[in-house]
């Protein structure tokens, strides 16, 4: 169990997959990453990424897979690990978790906190509990996958130290780009 500014944050149970199949996790953004890949003739890739602004705001309905959410609540500890983050009582996020012992990392499948209580800490706390799941595991490298027009989320990772280092074309179910940020668990 993980506190950090009021919030509690502790594995999952059976009981609370209603709650974070109700919680409101769409969001609204007025910027996205653009990927721009080219190669040339003598095979060289060069991948550029850049923050463009939308004409509108944009809102988003976030792609979340339940069969992920319930399949999570199975998993052996050595497999994984689902979070919930409390504040007053109320479920207020989750994060989920999937371990990959033979790289030794940690990769955030999904992390979702309520709209209505964003921007008190909630995805922080839940991040450093994911931190500290990594660190438990002995796993050294902890990654999370974000939409390209999930701009707060990006915005999320740079804040908290996340670096990007990766990208996926066709990740998600609706066809999405996932962009991947990471950082070294100090162990």
């Amino acid at each position: 169990m993980v506190s950090v500014a009021s919030v509690n944050v502790r594995a999952a149970t059976p009981d609370d997959l209603p709650a974070c199949l109700a919680l409101n996790l769409s969001y609204e953004t007025d910027y996205v990453w653009q990927v721009d890949v080219r190669g040339d003739e003598s095979g060289a890739i060069a991948i550029g990424l850049r923050t463009a602004r939308l004409p509108r705001l944009l809102r988003v309905t976030y792609p979340r897979a339940e069969s992920l959410l319930s399949a999570a609540l199975s998993w052996e500890s050595t497999a994984g690990a689902f979070l919930v983050a409390e504040k007053g009582g109320v479920l207020r996020g989750y994060a989920i978790l999937r371990f990959v012992r033979e790289r030794s990392a940690a990769q955030i499948a999904e992390l979702g906190v309520d709209a209505a209580a964003r921007r008190q800490k909630i995805g922080t706390a839940l991040l450093n509990a994911a931190y500290a799941q990594a660190r438990a595991h002995k796993l050294r490298h902890l990654s999370i996958e974000v939409q390209t027009k999930n701009y707060p989320a990006i915005c999320f990772c740079q804040r908290n130290g996340l670096v990007f280092c990766g990208y996926n074309d066709l990740y998600f179910a609706n066809g999405d780009i996932a962009l991947f940020f990471g950082q070294t668990v100090r162990l």
